[in-house]
């Protein structure tokens, strides 16, 4: 267990965030899987400070999430200020995070993001400055570096030390490999050495078997999980069961996967209204279809639903072409 500022986290698997995907119907689902805090995805200074609709609708948070993290981000001291003070004072988020890790052009055009990570003076200043005007904890997620010649990683998270930040969550990428190559765990023990903040490991962690390993390893206070929840809740159950007891819990159920995708679906209709919803959880339904034999067809389909029975009727038939399968294989063995 540890504590990031005041804010206890039951367990040391938290949930990353992810853009387009961590909003409140995720967050809640996987929580409900006993992640021990999720990060809301990120969200524009200026589009809090000019109220933009879309943006608004992005700071909502069940009370059933907490603790959680709403991370914010902007290249500017003033607006990022501004923003943090009003999140700070308009929502029940536990924990304020300042992105410095998307590689994104259209974010580090704007000096946001990952363009930071050239700078530890800026991010001393920036963060300094955000701690001062909010009272919640303020954290930091950041990748290891620009690109391979400049890595200031643990210069980085000792000025976010410095700063008065409460945790940094490393990324062991550059910000030019984006999401391909191999994460650099080293360098997050580098840091972990360097300061005496927590720090969340984030990077390739695929399976249980990774997180413990990243944990023993780098000597990490948590690990951070993105990709691999996609579709998959199960995996932060089953990480949270394999660090507390050793023991590797099974697969889920084809039927169990898909109930938890309705779920899923109903909370993202309720959160968005129908039209959006199913849009967007195509790709969710894709996930949770990923890595079930014979799924091609049915992941085809998904593309060409516009409502919510559509998509349900095309689940549960699914479901039980699956479990007609299993029934045959058992009987002829």
């Amino acid at each position: 267990m540890f504590k990031i500022g005041d804010i206890q986290l039951k367990n040391r698997v938290v949930l990353a965030p992810m853009a387009g995907v961590c909003n409140s119907a995720f967050r809640l689902t996987v929580k409900e899987f006993g992640a021990g805090m999720v990060c809301a995805e990120m969200v524009s200074d200026k589009g809090i400070l000019f109220g933009n609709e879309k943006t608004m609708n992005m700071l909502y948070i069940d009370e059933r999430e907490k603790p959680m993290s709403l991370q914010i981000f902007g290249g500017e001291q003033e607006t990022l200020v501004e923003a943090a003070k009003f999140v700070d004072k308009n929502s029940t988020a536990d924990i304020i995070d300042i992105n410095m890790g998307c590689p994104v052009p259209k974010i580090t055009k704007c000096d946001a993001g990952a363009k930071w990570l050239l700078d530890p003076n800026k991010i001393y200043e920036m963060v300094s400055a955000v701690v001062d005007a909010v009272d919640k904890p303020v954290t930091v997620k950041m990748r290891m570096g620009w690109d391979e010649d400049h890595i200031y990683a643990v210069e980085n998270a000792r000025a976010v030390e410095r700063a008065g930040g409460k945790a940094v969550a490393l990324h062991g990428r550059t910000r030019v490999q984006m999401y391909e190559g191999t994460a650099n765990w080293d360098i997050i023990r580098e840091v972990k050495q360097s300061v005496s903040i927590p720090v969340i490991g984030n990077g390739d962690v695929k399976t249980p078997g990774d997180a413990k390993r990243m944990l023993d390893e780098t000597g990490c206070d948590g690990v951070m999980i993105g990709r691999a929840a996609l579709g998959n809740p199960w995996m932060i159950y089953r990480t949270v069961h394999y660090l507390d007891t050793g023991e590797l819990l099974g697969e889920p159920s084809v039927r169990e996967k898909m109930d938890v995708c309705k779920l899923h679906l109903d909370r993202l209709i309720n959160l968005k209204g129908e039209n959006v919803a199913i849009r967007e959880m195509r790709k969710h339904a894709a996930w949770y279809l990923k890595g079930i034999r014979g799924n091609a067809k049915v992941r085809n389909e998904i593309n060409s639903c516009d409502t919510r029975d559509q998509l349900v009727t095309l689940l549960d038939n699914f479901t039980a072409e699956m479990e007609e399968k299993e029934l045959e294989q058992t009987k002829a063995v």
